[in-house]
């Protein structure tokens, strides 16, 4: 019986391994490259119309409507009818880390105990992940690689979605130390036995009490972040500390701190690490923010909105609450950014939880932006992409419809630092062995 059940898994491994092997990273792009008659939606607000992109060794060289194409070039790409777009960011994501939630084997996105804060996401990043492609095909083309955690999880890195390997893929590494804060809120009791206590044993009937605990943990936190800045005040040392050194990059604001919160008790604790330690604080969940913009605004807090399509985190809140506070934090003048962190579509949703902040009171460049451009501001690689502007990375995604409407979105092209990618994945190919075996492409209903 063991021998089979390797073999089956044996067997189910092959499979998956060949299922996109034709998915190969693309050759680097060299000499000039034009993309023509375009509606270049450039990301900062700006449309052009009828524009032309110049791109030259995978990088933006020119953009605008007076480019002259060369008599005979023929590496020009016409997205006439077409939108083009920057290529779209995921800014939190276990993507590489997590291939099936359901299978322990494929998971490697946390470590056991509460301060990991050497953990490195970037050498777990999984570049054959299936789900890779997926996202790609959404226009998705850069992401953040983001540890789990029950505290101090580890630092993030940013990717770009077609690599061989992580050395490739890296866009910028260790940029983001990740905290999970406590809940902060009391757990309702539900009588013998229920949530909050009870059961058997010497401890039976006391009920624990999370928010001294969560504030308990808050303390050692700032304990160990106080020793971390004085071991980081320091040139020489006798013996090294890893986890020290992992944070030290916090203080002088290379690194940023992204604290996951959602409550305004909890905004507000990330707050108070941003004014006793001076970091440079993102908070990503953030449900509750519309509540703070101002003080958000006040101490230059960033924020990363995790999940549009969602009920709102306290049940008195309007219940189109998550639609519009992207809205509220715009007016507000809070730099933000819209993310996906829905576990059944890892994250192919982003552009429609985009589209739905814009029906809620932003404009559709505004909604954009928080997808590509502020999603690179607030990971520190704005120099290199999130934009459709000389001097950055020719990562530019073309679609027949509108990019943040899910009835006529449709990535038909795709290019990261000038190279063509194949747009395939695992889900297309499915589609089309069925449509082939039940001979039923083009037929009407299907």
């Amino acid at each position: 019986m063991k021998r089979l059940f390797f073999l089956a898994i044996l067997v189910s491994l092959t499979v998956a391994i060949h299922a996109q092997s034709n998915v190969l990273p693309g050759a680097p792009q060299k000499g000039l490259m034009y993309i023509k008659n375009a509606t270049i939606h450039v990301g900062n607000g700006t449309v052009i119309e009828n524009g032309i992109i110049q791109i030259r060794d995978g990088k933006i060289e020119k953009v605008g409507k007076d480019i002259v194409i060369p008599a005979g070039e023929s590496n020009v790409v016409d997205a006439k009818g077409n939108q083009v777009y920057p290529g779209l960011i995921l800014p939190v994501t276990t993507l590489g880390l997590i291939e099936i939630g359901a299978v322990r084997a494929s998971n490697d996105s946390r470590e056991i105990g509460d301060m990991n804060p050497s953990v490195r996401s970037i050498v777990a990043y999984n570049t054959d992940s299936k789900v890779i492609n997926t996202l790609r095909s959404n226009g998705i083309l850069v992401a953040n690689i983001v540890p789990q955690g029950s505290f101090l999880a580890g630092s993030s890195s940013v990717v770009q979605l077609d690599a061989w390997n992580w050395e490739d893929a890296s866009y910028k590494t260790d940029a983001g130390m990740h905290l999970f804060m406590p809940s902060l809120m009391p757990r309702p009791s539900f009588g013998r036995g229920g949530g909050g206590g009870g059961g058997r044993g010497p401890n039976a009937g006391q009920q624990s009490d999370p928010v001294k605990e969560g504030l308990e943990q808050i303390d050692k936190l700032k304990t160990f972040f106080r020793e971390a800045k004085a071991y980081s005040g320091v040139t020489t040392h006798d013996e090294t500390n890893l986890k020290y050194e992992s944070v030290k990059n916090l203080f002088n604001k290379s690194q940023k701190l992204y604290v996951h919160a959602n409550t305004v008790k909890q905004m507000l604790v990330a707050i108070d690490l941003e004014k006793e330690f001076n970091f440079d604080v993102v908070i990503v969940g953030a449900s509750e923010s519309w509540q703070i913009p101002d003080l958000l605004k006040q101490h230059n807090i960033s924020v990363i909105l995790q999940q549009m399509h969602s009920l709102p985190t306290a049940p008195d809140d309007d219940v189109d609450q998550p639609y519009k506070t992207a809205a509220t934090l715009q007016k507000a003048g809070v730099l933000f950014a819209i993310s996906d962190d829905d576990a059944q579509t890892r994250g192919r949703n982003l552009s429609f939880n985009a589209g739905t902040a814009a029906t809620y009171g932003l404009t559709k460049e505004e909604a954009l932006a928080a997808i590509t451009l502020n999603a690179a501001k607030i990971m520190g690689v704005a120099d290199k992409t999130g934009s459709i502007e000389p001097g950055k990375d020719a990562n530019i995604i073309i679609s027949s419809g509108d990019i943040l409407d899910m009835a006529t979105s449709n990535v038909t092209d795709a290019f990261i630092q000038g190279r063509e990618i194949n747009l395939d994945n695992k889900q297309k190919q499915l589609n089309d062995r069925y449509e082939q075996k039940y001979q039923i492409k083009g037929k009407k209903g299907f």
